[in-house]
This record gives structure tokens, sequence and C-alpha cells, in this order.
């Protein structure tokens, strides 16, 4: 029995406004995704009776696609990659979250189109897609053996996990480009990704956060906050000072990801000492105001926040610990190296990994136990530690008579 052809209408708000789109499965074609319009021209309910009509003509039969290939003997002009592209994002945006579309426009705008755009799609074979690979792997070179001034010319480098992320959204590309016709097949990113080692999942040491903190000048309370109350950057940027319980040394995290990620962090001294300072000399510091505000009182960017607040401060710590002769924090510190350090911090004072999830909200707890046991891992000491329990419950026995009663115990 064929099944039943089912829909459902999609909402995306935009600068200018709602833009409404249907998505709805045709037998035989698979899942149909059209974009419809803007408001004020488009509604949900007119998006609604479009889709009930698009349903219909599915069930008698009548259905053909709402763009259908003209009928004519002069040979179609080719899509480029960056017409077909961008014409692609704005179809399936829709079926992911925000995250994902940003990734999707990061990947092209800034890697993909520059180098790739003006070929035709269905002319991209393997050659192209090493060619790519190539280019990105030569940037990397040139940075890594640029001087700190040249570094500041250059574009950041990718690493090869990221160049493949970059590839994948290609794949999907093309594979939309394989089914609509416009490229012979089969899809030439499918296994030319690059050998890319596992994330390094990595944490800051206490003395490494402390400098970092320290070496933050007006953005201590900004860092001080990812570090020890393990907000996600977005949640950080989304955090208002309604939010902020000063007197209860709470904070409500109320923007955020998913349902466990709404929560209540707990204020360590230290950061209700830093959250105070920052109130008591902020700009804005109304209810409603952002609490890490930027200049004119609008919410920071993810990426700003790395660029201009993160990179900065590890470069003070840097300096600082170099003068005193410690090692200096490692390279690839990131807005989530700080939430791992969070759950490190946490552990190392004592915590449950139930308590972590809770503080870090989340619903999995793979991130949590994983660094849990590897800083277990890191303080255990094998052998040593289980021939020092050993001994010590032989030497309580040895000379005792009589076991001692509580009172005769010093405490």
């Amino acid at each position: 029995m064929a099944r039943q052809s089912t829909g459902q209408v999609l909402t995306r708000k935009g600068v200018r406004g709602a833009t409404f789109a249907i998505r709805y499965r045709v037998p035989g074609h698979g899942r149909v995704y059209e974009t419809l319009g803007e408001a004020p021209e488009w509604n949900r309910r007119r998006a609604e009776e479009e889709l009930a009509d698009r349903l219909a003509a599915v069930r008698i039969g009548a259905w053909t696609p709402s763009k259908p290939e003209p009928v004519s003997e002069v040979p179609a002009e080719p899509r480029t990659l960056h017409l077909f592209a961008t014409e692609w994002y704005e179809r399936r945006r829709f079926e992911v979250g925000e995250r994902t579309a940003e990734h999707w426009l990061w990947a092209l705008s800034n890697h993909l189109l520059a180098p790739l755009g003006s070929l035709d799609v269905g002319t991209i074979g393997p050659e192209q897609v090493d060619g790519f690979k190539t280019t990105k792997l030569r940037e990397r070179e040139r940075y890594e053996v640029a001087s700190d001034k040249e570094r500041e010319l250059l574009p950041r480098p990718l690493s090869n996990g990221s160049i493949n992320k970059t590839l994948k959204v290609l794949a999907m590309v093309i594979d939309d480009a394989i089914t609509y016709g416009l490229h012979a097949g089969p899809n030439p990113v499918r296994g030319r990704l690059l050998k890319a080692d596992r994330p390094r999942r990595t944490w800051l040491e206490a003395d490494e956060a402390a400098a970092l903190i320290e070496g933050a000048g007006d953005h201590r309370a900004l860092i001080a906050t990812m570090v020890l109350a393990g907000l996600r950057v977005g949640e950080l940027a989304a955090l208002r000072w309604r939010s902020v319980d000063l007197a209860g040394g709470k904070l409500a995290i109320e923007a955020s990801k998913t349902d466990a990620g709404r929560r209540v962090v707990d204020v360590s001294p230290w950061l209700l000492e830093e959250l105070k300072l920052h109130r008591a000399k902020a700009r804005y510091d109304g209810s409603d105001d952002y609490a890490f505000a930027t200049r004119n009182g609008t919410a920071r960017e993810r990426s700003n926040i790395t660029r201009q607040i993160l990179r900065p401060a590890i470069d003070v710590a840097n300096t600082a610990r170099a003068k005193a002769g410690l090692a200096p924090i490692a390279t690839g510190i990131t807005n989530h190296t700080l939430r791992r350090t969070f759950a490190s911090l946490l552990y190392e004072a004592g915590a449950s990994p139930a308590y972590v999830m809770s503080q870090m909200g989340h619903t999995s707890s793979a991130l949590a136990l994983e660094v849990y046991a590897r800083k277990m891992e890191r303080q255990r000491d094998t052998g040593e530690r289980m021939d020092a329990l050993v001994r010590g419950a032989d030497w309580a026995q040895v000379g005792t008579n009589a076991i001692e009663s509580p009172e005769s115990v010093a405490v």
C-alpha cells in the first residue's frame, strides 16, 4: 500500500519578516520543498491552503512540479554552483536548526563559492574537489610559516576536520544536483575526505583558568562566567540582567537550544564578585539589557567573543605566564574549551556527574562522563595509590588490641 502523502507548513523569521514554505511527500518523487513567499503577501492561512491544494493534487494523481522544466529547443544555460547552491540553501534551510543553517552558510560563503562557484555544477568532479583540498592545505602551510605580523593579514586556516565539514556541505549540494538531473553522478566528494584525527577535547587547568580570567581585562566577568558557570557561548550572548540573581547567587538560562539547557546555574563566590563589579560599571544595567552587551547595547556575536575577547585574553595570560616561568596555555582553546573547563573544575571540587549534567544543561551524560573519566584517570597514581591504601589499612591494625570508641578518636 502506497504511503499516504502528508505535509507541513514551515515558517522562518528573517530581517524582512516571515517567509513561508511547504514540505510534503509525493509517491515516486520523495519529499518536495517549495518556498511560497514572504509576509505580508503570504501568511500561515494562505500557506496551509496552498499545501492542501498540493496534497489534493497528489491524491488524485494530478500533481506536477511547481516549476516544470521549460519546453524549448534552445539548450538551457549552465547552472553554476553559486546559483544552484543558493537555491539549495533557500530550499533546505527550513529543514534544520538555526545553527546548522549558519554552518551551511559559513561553508558556502567563506570557503566553497569563491573557488568553485563559477563552475557548472554538473562539471564538478574529483579533480575540482582535490583542487579545493589542496588550496586549503596550502593556505594552512602559508599560515604556519608566516610571522605574527603576516598572520594578521592571512585568513585563519582550517584543520582537516573543518575542511571535511565544508566538503560535506558540498556533497549535500551535489546530491541534490544529481537528484534534479544537473549532475550525472556519482558524487565526486564521496571517498575524498581528508584523514582527520578525532577532535581533542581540551580544558584548562585551574591555574590556567585563573590566568585567563586575570588576562581578560575589561572582560573579566564575561570570561569568568564561561569558566565558572559553563555557559554555551550563545547562552552567554543572550544572557540578560533579569536572569542574573546577584542576591541569590543564581543564573537563569532562558535562551538555550534544548529543554535541558533552560536551567538554573549556581554562581560561585568568585564569579558572584565579578558579576557585581561588572554590573556596577555596566553602561547597560536595566532588567532587559544584555549582561555582556556591546558598546551599542546589542547582543554580542559568537565569533566576536572568540576573536575580540578570548584570543586577546589568552595572549595576555601567556605573556604573564612566560614572565613567571610557567608553560603557556595550549593552542586550540575555544569557547567550548571553557565549558569543559567548568565541568573539570566541578569534578575536582567533588561534584557528582549528575550535578555536572544539571549545571551544564545536558540530557546526555556522554560529555560529562568523558571529562569525568579523563579527570579521574589523570589524578590516579594507580599502583602507588593502591599500595598506600592497603598499607594504611595494615598499619591501622598494628598494635591495636581493642577497637577505639568514637569518643576516643581525635577529630
